[in-house]
């Protein structure tokens, strides 16, 4: 799986779930969000929303 900001491969736990974090865009679809661009944007959706456009 890869993040929908950077692009980069997101590890995997031992279950096969991802080591990120789900938000949902304006349609309801989810997009997976890596810790480090989570970090980056300090949590806030809208911000990383408009870095995924």
């Amino acid at each position: 799986m890869k993040c929908d900001i950077c692009k980069k491969k997101i590890a995997e736990t031992f279950l096969g779930k991802p080591k990120g974090t789900y938000i949902y865009d304006e349609n309801h679809k989810k997009k997976l969000i890596c810790f480090e661009c989570e970090s980056r944007y300090k949590s806030d959706k809208s911000k990383m929303l408009e870095a995924m456009k």
